[in-house]
């Protein structure tokens, strides 16, 4: 089963890409800014914009059919080296449950008034009733 997944960002259609996919139990959120899409502005300070790309990342999550809580893997582009220290507790904060695997990538945005770009993978919740059925099981005994 595959799902796409759209914020309504018109970048989404011009570069032929979806804000997430969903195939099977996993989910891949593209890289996601501090856009705010309802209004396509973006904040010139950086926290406000990591943020924004929480608040983008989690609606295409719960779409999906899962949270932040759900996230395995997280890629984090910054911009400018020294907002790393400020920008840190905020992925503390939105992680606290999660403690996905990280990578924090300096590098140059397509658009100069990013300051951060993040891309999640996540996996939906399973449903515990799978793992009942596995239990009775003749081959959960071996």
């Amino acid at each position: 089963m595959r799902k796409l997944i759209s914020s309504g960002s018109s970048f989404e259609k011009l570069a032929g890409y979806s804000r997430a996919v969903v195939d099977g139990d996993w989910v891949f959120v593209s890289g996601t800014t501090g856009f705010d899409y309802a209004t396509m502005t973006i904040s010139p300070d950086a926290l406000e914009q990591t943020h924004q790309c929480f608040r983008n990342i989690a609606a295409a999550l719960r779409e999906a059919g899962c949270s932040l809580d759900d996230v395995v893997r997280v890629r984090a582009f910054i911009a400018d080296r020294a907002d790393f220290m400020k920008l840190a507790p905020v992925f503390g904060h939105y992680f606290a449950n999660a403690r996905p695997a990280n990578t924090t990538v300096v590098a140059e945005l397509v658009d100069p008034r990013m300051k951060i770009e993040i891309e999640v993978t996540a996996r939906r919740p399973r449903d515990p009733s799978v793992f009942d059925d596995l239990a009775a099981s003749p081959i959960a005994n071996i």
